[in-house]
């Protein structure tokens, strides 16, 4: 399990988080006197260090546990994720990927007990093989009544929706044609926790301590449903809050009013057909190599009210999802998309769409 950064929390050297108490928070007080000039050199310094990328970052986490200080001078040395590139702290997880670049991520999928798991690639070029990954979030599938919810959490070990890393949820309707995401927090001042019936009081703490938790929409994902069985793969639409890009950094460290998100509609790519192969391609780079009806890409779209009519960018793909193996699947996103929206996208495509495919 990876080194979290909750604020509030200290991290051992061995980067596991553990809640400090008593003895922490005098030698916590210590830490806090020096001088704020020479605080902020040291995190600089340990940022210009070779820590770009995981394990090696573990340090600048490190840094920023100490306290609040020390926090504030983390926040202003490293530069947020659409800037860097670079996944740090877990508010990363729910601000916008790079504009210019994918973040290369895959998921692990057991089986057995319902669970996926999404990684961060170390590798620039990733082998998903070899490549153990930095561990990001986890989910869970259950079944509630007649919907099916994916409990997305910052534990590995614990996926319910009471405990304190739990950051949100995606839920489907009767069909599983239909997703509604939910984040932990408000994504703007004045939203309204939403009514669903499987709501319960839970205390999520681990992206932004300070601001209240319940379960908002933010956003839609929708297949279409092929009554027809005319060839092809899924057709799917999503309608989604993304966050500000200054915004979410800012609040993820200290409490500030945040403005209503703009909405993004974002549509699969329509694929080719191949007459030589007799199938269905895209071009997935090297990154996709198992023919599934779950792969898929997505681009932004230009009309929310005539979708199928609109003219977005079809060249530029936000979210790239496919099979490498048997439980293996490559997880590519950028900006306006955060890692959290992304995750919970590609949740939806796992299961069985009898009307859709």
């Amino acid at each position: 399990m990876a080194a979290s950064l909750a604020s509030g929390e200290v991290v051992r050297r061995d980067g596991v988080a553990e809640v400090g108490a008593g003895a922490g928070a005098e030698e916590e007080d210590r830490w806090a006197r020096l001088l704020p000039e020479l605080v902020a050199e040291v995190v600089r310094r340990v940022e210009a260090s070779g820590g770009e990328r995981w394990p090696a970052r573990r340090d600048v986490v490190s840094c920023a546990s100490v306290c609040r200080r020390w926090r504030e001078a983390a926040a202003t040395v490293v530069r947020p994720l659409p800037e860097s590139g670079e996944i740090t702290f877990p508010a990363s997880l729910k601000q916008p990927g790079p504009k210019d670049f994918p973040i290369q991520c895959f998921i692990k999928r057991n089986k057995k007990n319902y669970t996926f798991y999404l990684y961060l690639g170390l590798r620039n070029n990733l082998t998903v093989a070899t490549d153990k990954g930095k561990f990001l979030m986890a989910a869970k599938r259950f079944r509630r009544g007649a919907h099916i919810e994916y409990v997305i959490s910052l534990d590995a070990d614990d996926l319910s929706q009471g405990n304190k890393a739990y950051v949100g949820k995606l839920r489907s309707d009767f069909w599983g044609t239909n997703f509604k995401i939910y984040d932990s927090q408000p994504p703007y001042d004045g939203a309204k926790v939403s009514s669903t019936r499987s709501i319960r009081h839970f205390g999520s703490r681990r992206i932004s301590p300070k601001v209240s938790s319940g379960n908002f929409d933010v956003g839609q994902v929708s297949y279409k449903y092929n009554l027809l069985k005319s060839r092809g793969p899924r057709r799917m639409f999503c309608t989604m809050e993304c966050p500000s890009v200054q915004e979410t950094w800012e609040n993820s460290f200290k409490v500030k009013s945040l403005r209503r998100p703009g909405t993004t509609v974002l549509r699969n790519k329509a694929p080719r057909w191949h007459e030589h192969l007799q199938c269905w391609c895209l071009n997935f780079h090297g990154q996709v190599t198992v023919a599934s009806v779950k792969n898929f890409q997505l681009v932004a779209t230009a009309d929310l009210g005539y979708p199928d009519n609109s003219v977005g960018d079809e060249e530029t793909v936000l979210l790239q999802f496919g099979k490498v193996d048997s439980d293996i699947f490559t997880m590519d996103y950028r900006q306006p998309l955060s890692a959290f929206q992304a995750f919970a996208i590609c949740l939806s495509s796992f299961g069985t769409k009898l009307a859709c495919e």
